[in-house]
């Protein structure tokens, strides 16, 4: 096999804010495994609060660059459990690994991933599109500017309440919040209620990662369903989160690719669990590897090329919501950005 990989900084329309900071540019890894001549392609874009920048995922590649290529190809599950044993300490480089094997399979089977899955697209929920933090004329000048069948607010300030009725006034379609962990218990108990009226459909990740306690409590009391982001990161989360979360919402990138991706599916559809994919800003390669899971899922979050000002690729579009497929073997993408 050979490796090669690139950089970018991929710039957003408009700066984006959650409740943990603001960006402008989207730091990510693009990789590309060739074997026998064909080649697959997978991203991992760099998260500041995780500690990966795109530098480190490069410094680890480097230094085991001749493992990677040495590897005898025959199938991506086989492949990222190497790939989880080469870098124990870098699920997003393994992500980026992970979903290049299962574009480089795809291509090899001659055959869209949906389709080697056996999945039917024509079943898939839409895509919701983010309404990142910013002053709530801003915020409704975003939702404007874009419409869509479904929105997902970034909240966790002072004014979530006053935000989320104003947008209301301006869109009657589904809204769901996203508090990135924002909230301490009371001003969630407080908020759910009024977000509820609002015609909110359900509340990613309010309390703190770890405030197992807290989540115990609300989960018993909101009347709207709560799904773990930041509490549901590898596949033993997905057992913690039961009966303390009513979903998850799964992050490629965080978890180390679509491999486990399909584990934490199927483990959380045993409990009885909601099952959302959702991005981190991943340009149409990142986000290809979301569209090909979307039929396993309730709710799908992969607007990151809608976000970004910038693509290095393209084959996977969106038409309201609905998410359009290239019908191409393995992600069905095609890589510009070189």
């Amino acid at each position: 096999m050979k490796l090669r990989y690139w950089s970018y900084n991929l710039r957003f329309h408009h700066p984006f804010t959650i409740s943990k900071g603001t960006k402008t540019h989207q730091p990510t890894l693009i990789v590309e495994l060739e074997h026998m001549g064909v080649k697959g392609y997978g991203e991992a874009p760099a998260i500041a609060y995780y500690n990966i920048p795109v530098e480190k995922m490069i410094e680890d590649l480097e230094a085991k660059k001749s493992f990677v290529e040495k590897y005898a190809f025959t199938e991506p599950e086989r492949y990222w459990h190497y790939l989880h044993h080469l870098f124990p300490q870098n699920n997003f480089l393994v992500c980026a690994l992970d979903i290049a094997a299962w574009d480089l399979f795809g291509k090899l089977k001659r055959k869209p991933l949906y389709e080697l899955w056996k999945l039917d697209i024509s079943k898939n929920p839409l895509t919701d599109y983010t309404i990142g933090i910013d002053t709530i004329d801003k915020m409704v000048e975003k939702m404007k500017e874009k419409p869509w069948p479904i929105y997902k607010v970034k909240v966790g300030t002072a004014y979530d309440i006053e935000m989320i009725s104003e947008l209301r006034k301006h869109t009657d379609v589904p809204l769901r919040v996203d508090a990135n962990a924002g909230w301490k218990l009371e001003e969630a108990i407080e908020k759910i209620p009024q977000l509820k009226e609002l015609g909110v459909e359900l509340v990613e990740q309010p309390l703190a990662k770890d405030d197992w306690e807290g989540m115990k409590v609300l989960y018993e009391k909101s009347p709207l369903p709560l799904l773990a982001d930041e509490s549901c990161v590898y596949e033993q989360d997905v057992e913690k989160c039961y009966q303390h979360f009513h979903g998850i919402n799964i992050k490629l990138t965080k978890c180390s690719g679509i491999t486990p991706a399909k584990r934490m599916i199927e483990q959380a559809r045993k409990k009885g669990m909601k099952v959302m994919i959702g991005c981190m800003n991943e340009s149409t390669v990142g986000s290809a590897a979301i569209a090909h899971l979307a039929p396993l899922l309730d709710y799908v979050d992969m607007d990151g090329p809608l976000l970004l000002a910038e693509d290095v690729a393209k084959g996977i579009g969106y038409d309201n919501g609905k998410i359009l497929y290239s019908g191409k073997p393995g992600l069905g993408i095609d890589f510009v950005g070189k």
